[in-house]
């Protein structure tokens, strides 16, 4: 599908790529991930024709169609739904001719291609990607224009999804999203049944989404059987390896290079000198285990405080007067409290965080909070506010004026802010570096409380990883706003659903949670239908109760079978994710290493019918 053979590329005087090679095969799921600044995006571009590689070559199979999100969001007068149909443009093209089209032979080819394309299911099947991605039938059928530059990019998802490419390119898919939309995603591309090649820092989606991670590092590209967790344990036992391997060897060299010092001048021992002089030269160095600078944050401790730190008693929250975002809202925050605001885009999460920080006043009904209280706040956009054409140490000194240097330097220390970062322009930071800059700012004053609102949009995997370290060692408060769920389910012990203009704690995880958003989806569904299909007959679903008990035996029967024929696939999913962990099968020949990866996309293909299988059995036990 994807072949890229000793690709060479510069930018800048820097070198990227130095005779990287990887290949991606037809149906592989693959994450690209390392760190900012190693390639990604640039491999993206390379692979679509936008820049020519400087040696090497990028090949793709014969009029295979690649996907990726267009840079420009859709606009305009065109419906959500619309815009996401036209991506079809085969679909579009034949329906466009079948109303010119007068010749009867060609008539007949268009329908019957329009028919092989599903079509007429095409509405459909596009109206369901618009809704995972969290636009309702309402706002399906309204203008591009209307929408926000962050809502059009999901539209410019869906488009992309729905056209169905061969070869699909996502670059950070889920930045845009919320929590729920990000949910949806991985099923979705966990389901996904082209080729896919995503970079992403969302753990989670890496884990689910993916069968395989494709490394960047060192101008190099390797490749790793498994998700994210599988990838992080095997890298993490092979540079052990590396580093024993190493020791080893140096030890044997100085073992070797003792003898030849000391007999090299003997005549009875220099023919053996010699040979270890020969032996010395013909062994191949094992290269030092250069592991990559991890960033590390540091929020420092707060004065304790009695609780509550913040209590709203019947507030209303909104920006408009008469026209409130949240009402009766009636929470407590103590200083140990770990909270994640869930809930759509749209819903208040922001506004409510806005609420607590002061950055709104209640429209009415009180917000208390204790007379010492200091909080840290996070915002969305905050990046917007820094000064870029100052130093990150100008910034700091500016919150800090009566501080001496070494105390301003050492906050930013505590965000991996050394001098050459400290004394650079903002303008030239990274997005991760300004997110960094922003944690370093908010805590100067030993916060009580922290309010995050998507800290991790510009974070990369490794520095997600160092902020849940963080807040976990944190010892104030944290309310969280986040699409990433590994974030969310590592920090927050308790979920606070925002939603139909209220708020309430949520009973359960994040798994429960997605739960709930499937049973929603599907109570909708049935709604829908319920109102389409006019009155029950009670008696005649009464008699289908009775026969679907009847059947139960049998059901029961399948069941059984298809829990059976599930677990002997696991194992056998197993099996082969072990011995493609294995670094030593990538050394041996390609062809045996490309048989392992079609059995275990075989495998995968056939463990989701047995799951669906299974599931559709314990589904009819389940209303019988």
């Amino acid at each position: 599908m994807l072949h890229i053979n000793d690709l060479t590329y510069r930018i800048g005087g820097r070198t990227l790529f130095d005779k990287a090679s990887i290949a991606i095969p037809a149906g592989h799921k693959a994450g690209l991930v390392g760190r900012n600044g190693t390639g990604k995006t640039t491999l993206f571009r390379l692979i679509l024709g936008d820049l020519a590689a400087d040696d090497g070559s990028l090949n793709v199979r014969p009029r295979m169609r690649i996907g990726t999100v267009a840079q420009e969001a859709p606009s305009g007068a065109q419906s959500l739904l619309d815009s996401v149909l036209a991506a079809d443009t085969e679909r579009s093209g034949l329906l466009i001719e079948a109303e010119t089209a007068h010749d009867p032979t060609r008539i007949a080819d268009i329908h019957t291609r329009l028919a092989d394309i599903d079509a007429h299911t095409a509405p459909a099947r596009a109206a369901a990607i618009l809704a995972g991605l969290g636009f309702d039938d309402a706002a399906q059928g309204r203008p591009c224009s209307e929408f926000s530059g962050g809502w059009r990019m999901r539209v410019a998802l869906a488009a992309v999804l729905f056209s169905a490419p061969d070869l699909l390119l996502l670059d950070e898919p889920t930045n845009h999203l919320d929590l729920e939309a990000t949910m949806w995603l991985e099923s979705y591309l966990a389901a996904w049944p082209g080729t896919l090649l995503v970079i992403s820092h969302d753990r989670t989606l890496l884990n689910v989404a993916v069968d395989e991670i494709v490394h960047l590092q060192a101008q190099k590209m390797t490749r790793y059987a498994g998700g994210y967790d599988r990838f992080e344990n095997t890298r993490r036992e092979r540079l052990a390896n590396e580093s024993k391997m190493r020791t080893k060897q140096l030890a044997e060299q100085s073992r070797i290079q003792s003898f030849i010092d000391r007999f090299k001048a003997k005549a009875t021992k220099a023919k053996q000198a010699q040979s270890r002089v020969k032996m010395l030269e013909k062994m191949k160095p094992i290269a030092s285990v250069m592991e990559e600078r991890t960033v590390e944050f540091d929020f420092p401790t707060p004065d304790a405080l009695p609780p509550p730190l913040i209590t709203l008693d019947a507030a209303v929250a909104g920006y408009e007067e008469g026209n409130p975002i949240l009402q009766g809202l009636n929470q407590r925050i103590d200083m140990d409290d770990r909270i994640a605001l869930i809930g759509a885009n749209g819903n208040g999460k922001s506004t409510l965080v806005k609420l607590l920080s002061d950055r709104l006043q209640p429209m009415a009904g009180k917000i208390i909070k204790s007379s010492k209280l200091r909080v840290g706040y996070f915002a969305q956009h905050q990046t917007e506010e820094l000064n870029v054409a100052s130093t990150p140490f100008q910034e700091m000194a500016s919150r800090m004026p009566s501080a001496p240097e070494h105390r301003v330097r050492a906050q930013l220390g505590r965000f991996a802010f050394g001098s050459d970062l400290a004394d650079n322009a903002i303008a030239k930071l990274s997005g991760g570096e300004k997110a960094r800059l922003l944690f370093a700012l908010m805590t100067i004053d030993k916060p009580h409380i922290l309010l995050l609102d998507e800290p991790t949009n510009h974070l990369d995997v490794d520095s997600r990883e160092a902020l849940v370290h963080a807040l976990n060692a944190y010892e104030g408060a944290v309310i969280l706003v986040s699409h990433d769920p590994h974030l969310v389910e590592l920090v927050a012990d308790r979920l606070w659903l925002v939603d139909k203009g209220g708020c309430a704690p949520f009973d359960g995880d994040l798994g429960d949670y997605r739960q709930y958003l499937l049973d929603a989806r599907r109570g909708g569904r049935a709604e829908k239908n319920k109102n389409g299909g006019g009155k029950v007959n009670r008696k005649q679903a009464r008699k289908e109760r009775a026969e679907a008990r009847a059947n139960s035996t049998d059901q029961r029967g399948a069941a059984k079978a298809a829990e059976k024929n599930l677990e002997k696939l696991e194992k056998k999913k197993a099996d082969l994710e072990a011995k493609l962990a294995d670094p030593k099968v990538y050394e041996g020949s390609t062809a045996g290493l490309m048989e392992l990866q079609v059995k275990l996309s075989d495998i995968k293909s056939q463990l989701a019918k047995a799951e669906e299988a299974w599931l559709a059995a314990e589904e009819k036990i389940a209303k019988a």
